[in-house]
């Protein structure tokens, strides 16, 4: 059964005759009438009745009319709403983002989506970098956007401007004041510092390597899977941490935090989505609308 045997079983049932059916299709009689016996050859009913030179339904046939009725409309709100989709007048996108891009850089770039393209339901869960390309490649979310390093074969990755790490400490701390650090000295304090697996602290651990000092020269007091929790920790402590100059800046120009001089690269944040899934338009928009 098709949709167009469907349409034409209606359009012959509406008219009650096949020749003005099937000019409001725009067929000819042979192929109205060959749909309308295909129908009931397939299914062995009788659709229809001959009486005198009309036709009428059959009562098998007045009870499809209703459901072919129903499956017509279905389908043509179905082509509807791949219109609206197209047209982005309606759709969703999940996004999966790491805590500084989820909580920072990119909640401003989804408020000015949403004014675009109001019908465009925006669903986003904040994980760490590597939780997040994991979600990309397993389709549980179609675009992903990270601060960390990612090696994944089967994403696509499109970088962009992102922030800078900085090392903070309390205003407690004995390097408050100094005018600047050398890398030697960050063997010297204690460390409160993200998870492994946040680009954070992917990055920071680049930053030691090309200071040529190594992880397990610092003494790591603390491992925390936020940065609003390593934020608050080293706010009311003697230790260091290193993190996003985007997490930090009301804290350093309220001086419950001191930035420590030293030079630290500026990094990209980084969209990810899977090379071989289909970009949709909504998603097509979304990055668009971030300048990618």
């Amino acid at each position: 059964m098709t949709l167009e045997q469907l349409r034409i079983f209606i359009a012959v049932a509406e008219k009650q005759h096949v020749t003005r059916a099937a000019g409001e299709l725009n067929l000819t009689q042979s192929a109205t009438s060959a749909a309308i016996a295909a129908l009931e050859r397939r299914y062995g009913i009788k659709l229809f009745d001959r009486v005198g030179r009309g036709i009428v339904l059959t009562q098998i046939g007045r009870d499809f009319l209703d459901e072919a009725r129903a499956v017509v409309a279905r389908a043509k709100a179905a082509a509807q709403i791949l219109d609206d989709l197209a047209g982005l007048k309606r759709g969703s996108l999940t996004l999966a983002a790491s805590q500084t891009v989820a909580n920072y850089w990119l909640p401003p770039r989804i408020e000015t989506f949403r004014r675009t393209y109001p019908g465009i339901d925006l669903r986003v869960r904040i994980a760490n970098t590597k939780q997040v390309a994991h979600a990309v490649i397993q389709g549980d979310a179609d675009l992903g956007f990270v601060e960390g390093e990612v090696d994944e074969p089967s994403l696509a990755i499109r970088r962009m401007e992102g922030d800078s790490l900085t090392i903070v400490v309390g205003a407690s701390h004995r390097w408050v004041g100094r005018a600047r650090i050398t890398p030697r000295l960050l063997t010297e304090t204690s460390w409160i510092l993200r998870e492994p697996g946040s680009g954070t602290r992917s990055m920071f651990e680049a930053v030691l390597r090309k200071f040529q000092v190594k992880m397990s020269d610092l003494d790591i007091r603390l491992e925390l899977p936020s940065n609003e929790a390593v934020r608050v920790a080293v706010e009311s402590g003697d230790c260091a941490t290193a993190i996003s100059d985007l997490v930090v800046a009301q804290s350093i120009a309220a001086g419950t935090l001191h930035r420590v001089k030293i030079d630290l690269p500026k990094r990209s944040f980084i969209a990810l989505r899977h090379k071989e899934r289909y970009a949709s338009q909504a998603e097509k928009a979304l990055l668009a609308s971030i300048g990618l």
